[in-house]
């Protein structure tokens, strides 16, 4: 049944982006951004990032809307779908992984937001539609997930099946915060040589040699050096056995900032640090997704 839905997909896709593009005779406006965290998006409309050094905005039109991408457990799961809406031929793919709260408005607008760099992008659900109000909603719907990995991993797996497949992704990404983050490095182990790259924001990490070594997936890492829940102790831990192991990894510890920096919402919000760590990304997906392509 799935299957079906995967091949009416591409035919719906291929449909939107031919519309799109001959409705679309000039640029939309640009849509200012304050930082990373922000939404740089207007629906199915424009996203766009500044802070190049020319000091010119980079923008393309997305499309975006919600679609089955995976059946975990007997039932469908719903995720965000972008992609430039100026698309033709393939286009890398990332895998975006949500925060406690779920895969709420603000992880939409990311996604958004990758899209709008020429990306195709996959906002995954892992908390079976549900989102969080508060702290304590937050933690039940974490344990949920702790209590069964299996089924999170296979939401993964077919997340990662979907932008292969029906997205046709030449290479792909996973790209998480805090829990999501956590969720980014185990999507490396579960492809440790197929995804191109994984971006994690402030998740917990691993020292585990055993867990480390069969990864081949080049990693970035963004943390804060106040984070008192993802410690510099135990990201320095787990750069060092990523060194020992030979692996291909940058790790930025900002200082002066906390968990959760590039989080809007969040008291630890830090806007020059958020912006900073979102160029960073961009570089390194740009490298590993589209210029060192494999």
């Amino acid at each position: 049944m799935l299957k079906q839905q995967y091949w009416r997909l591409a035919i719906v896709l291929t449909m939107v982006v031919s519309v799109v593009t001959a409705c679309d005779t000039g640029t939309s406006p640009a849509v200012p951004t304050e930082s990373a965290g922000s939404a740089a998006t207007t629906g199915s409309g424009t996203a766009s990032r500044t802070g190049d050094a020319s000091g010119e905005t980079e923008e393309r039109p997305v499309v975006a809307e919600s679609l089955p991408y995976a059946e975990v457990d007997d039932q469908l799961v719903h995720g965000h779908f972008a992609f430039p809406a100026d698309m033709v031929d393939p286009l890398p793919g990332i895998i975006v992984i949500h925060e406690r709260w779920g895969l709420d408005d603000r992880t939409r607008a990311l996604a958004d937001r990758l899209a709008g760099q020429g990306y195709v992008v996959l906002a995954v659900d892992l908390f079976g539609g549900q989102t969080a109000s508060d702290v304590s909603d937050a933690r039940e719907l974490m344990v949920q997930v702790v209590e069964n990995p299996e089924l999170a991993n296979e939401n993964i797996r077919q997340a990662y099946q979907f932008l292969s497949d029906s997205g046709q992704a030449p290479s792909i990404a996973a790209l998480g915060w805090s829990f999501g983050g956590n969720w980014a490095l185990n999507a490396a182990m579960l492809f440790p040589d197929e995804l191109s790259a994984a971006v994690i924001y402030y998740g917990q990490v691993s020292n585990n040699e055993e867990r480390l070594l069969p990864i081949n997936v080049p990693i970035l890492g963004l943390f804060g050096e106040q984070d008192k829940g993802v410690t510099v102790e135990t990201v320095r831990e787990f750069e060092q056995t990523l060194e020992a192991l030979g692996k291909n990894y940058e790790i930025e510890i900002y200082a002066e900032a906390g968990h959760a920096f590039a989080d809007p919402s969040s008291s630890n919000f830090k806007p020059e640090v958020a912006e900073l760590a979102w160029e960073k990304v961009l570089s390194f997906l740009d490298f590993h997704l589209i210029r060192n392509s494999r």
